[in-house]
């Protein structure tokens, strides 16, 4: 049965790292794309790729600046990260026969929306949760500086070994809040290995940092009507100024959209309710 290789190239050079999820290529599964979040990383979805081994063969990527993709000189733009989701997706169409369906998580969701928008006809189905897609006024003053950014920034990206990494997470929100698998991918897949023995981010915090900053300068708000791909929206529990608040609308202006919000979970449900997110894009997606 078909696999895709890695890694995949994209633009400015960029070679995509390609992870094998769950589900054997060789049992007839249907292959599902995943694409991650900002800092996170693939391989951070394996217990929700897990839960769906009976019935999708799930792949992941990193994109650039992220996991094991290395970021080329130049500052952050978004439509690079489209480019990275637009790569993935021909990728995957073209080893697979066909259109493929995808689950994107935040920045993955809306890259996703980013790569549908640009080829017509290039994903089967679409589930995004929480996907950052802003309006053109934004949701924050311009001179109120982002938490999230000033907290990559903080980001601390040094541990003495994986355990202290993983320790210390757990012991605070929101990472705490992770299954012990989701918080073991994370971390054992997002942090590098020194000769000393030491661990270092993959993702540096300044890379962090300028996605967050980034977040609402593309225009995929702009080109929602035009997606004519069915897509179901997800949102966690609804709070002011956070990307649950506008998931509703993004779903509004999607033609073939489904809004579907989850009270009880918040921005990290794919690595806090694995199970639970599996069921639900696989019942969207048959």
């Amino acid at each position: 049965m078909p696999t895709l290789a890695s890694p995949v190239p994209s633009t400015l050079g960029v070679l995509i790292a390609v992870h094998e999820l769950g589900g054997q290529p060789d049992a007839g599964l249907r292959p599902l794309l995943v694409s991650h979040a900002t800092g996170f990383h693939g391989r951070c979805y394996l217990p929700m790729a897990h839960e769906l081994a009976d019935r999708f063969h799930s792949i992941g990527f990193d994109y650039r600046g992220h996991g094991d993709t290395p970021r080329p000189e130049g500052p952050v733009v978004w439509d690079r990260y489209g480019d990275d989701a637009l790569a993935m997706g021909r990728a995957m169409r073209d080893v697979f026969d066909g259109p493929v369906d995808a689950f994107g998580h935040s920045m993955g969701g809306a890259c996703l929306l980013m790569a549908a928008h640009r080829e017509p006809g290039l994903f089967r189905r679409l589930v995004v949760f929480e996907p950052i897609v802003f309006p053109p006024a934004g949701i924050r003053p311009d001179n109120q500086e982002s938490p999230l950014v000033a907290g990559a920034r903080r980001r601390r990206p040094t541990f003495p070994s994986f355990d202290a990494a993983f320790e210390n997470y757990a012991a605070k929100r929101p990472l705490g809040s992770f299954t012990r698998a989701a918080l073991e991918a994370y971390v054992r897949h997002g942090f590098r290995e020194a000769a000393d023995g030491q661990v270092h981010l993959k993702c540096d915090p300044e890379t962090e940092a300028q996605t967050f900053e980034g977040g609402g300068g593309h225009d995929t708000w702009d080109v929602l009507p035009e997606i004519d791909t069915p897509v179901l929206v997800i949102a966690g529990r609804v709070e002011p100024m956070q990307p649950s608040n506008i998931a509703a609308g993004v779903a509004e202006r999607l033609p073939k959209g489904t809004y579907l919000e989850l009270p009880e979970m918040d921005h990290f449900a794919p690595m806090t309710h694995p199970a639970e997110m599996a069921d639900l894009v696989a019942d969207f997606l048959r």
